[in-house]
């Protein structure tokens, strides 16, 4: 495993690192004991960064990953959560938002109970552009602020946003606003639009976390979840290029973390999965060198939802 400085974090990650949302089965239904041996096979094949939200189905992905790190040293992994954020057990996408100074205090100690730590290296601001942009003032005011004097208070190492939107990434790149960015659908085979920030981040000394090579599951043979905004005519093209790659002998999924984790300006990429053995198999797929001649034709089938902007 190759690791990287994030940002001006002094934190040396793992260049593929783990989402929890898997965890919380907010992909589809998981079986705790395998969630959690997946978790020990990321940690022995040296991945050292997790990421995972109160969000993530109910507090579910929380509670997992808890488990699965106790009884591991506190100092052999890099761990961050979110904030501001909360998603109902009824269902993901059923959300509310507070991204009050007292809110992100009671939600940081809430995640840090669940968990059984004390201390998060990363916290996220979560989904900031959600309902329309209402609370993305807020977020970057109060939230921001927040957790700023939390990071004052040694509660928290470094502070990120957790979000989609370009133009707003351009925004808080530019104003330098936090220490580390986790970007989600901006760097997989049908959307590049986070490599024009790499040098933007880079100059600010902001460490950008790559995550979702797999494209929220529509880079799958299984295809993406429900409360994927994709409509069916989009889901057909993902649906055609993921049968291409099964009839030259590939799986799409080997291709999606190629290309999404192999360019040399990125930090990390971090794929999330609730199952032991697709673990290993994304982390020995990503080293692996990719067949451009595969590449090309699949880029060629994904070109009418190539950048697509999705609603979430």
């Amino acid at each position: 495993m190759k690791y990287n400085q994030l940002g001006k974090t002094g934190y040396e990650i793992s260049a593929i690192s783990f989402g929890a949302s898997s965890l919380g089965g907010v992909f589809h239904e998981i079986d705790e004991h395998k969630a959690i041996e997946a978790v020990h096979v990321a940690l022995e094949l040296g991945i050292n960064y997790f990421d995972v939200a109160p969000a993530y189905g109910g507090t579910k992905a929380e509670m997992v990953l808890g488990q699965a790190l106790n009884g591991i040293p506190r100092g052999s992994y890099y761990l961050s959560t979110k904030v501001g954020k909360n998603t109902s057990p009824d269902g993901y996408g059923v959300d509310s938002f507070d991204y009050s100074g007292d809110g992100i205090r009671k939600s940081l100690d809430e995640s840090a109970k669940r968990i059984g730590v004390d201390h998060f290296d990363i916290v996220h601001l979560h989904d900031i552009e959600y309902n329309n942009r209402v609370n993305t003032e807020w977020a970057l005011n109060e939230g921001m602020k927040t957790l700023f004097a939390l990071k004052q208070e040694g509660r928290i190492g470094a502070v990120g946003i957790g979000m989609y939107p370009v133009d707003l990434w351009e925004r808080v790149l530019q104003e330098g606003l936090i220490d580390v960015g986790l970007s989600h659908n901006l760097c997989c085979l049908n959307d590049t639009r986070l490599l024009p920030l790499l040098e933007l981040a880079k100059s600010k000394g902001i460490g950008l976390i790559n995550a979702s090579p797999f494209a929220s599951g529509l880079l799958t043979s299984r295809g993406a979840p429900g409360w994927h905004p994709a409509t069916p005519p989009q889901r057909s093209i993902f649906e055609k290029a993921a049968t291409y790659c099964l009839a030259q002998g590939v799986e799409i999924e080997k291709l999606a973390i190629q290309f999404s984790s192999q360019h040399p300006d990125l930090i990390t990429t971090m794929f999330s999965s609730s199952n032991p053995e697709t673990v290993r198999r994304n982390i020995d797929w990503s080293s692996m060198p990719i067949d451009e001649i595969l590449l090309r034709a699949v880029l060629n089938i994904l070109a009418p939802v190539s950048n697509q902007n999705w609603n979430y």
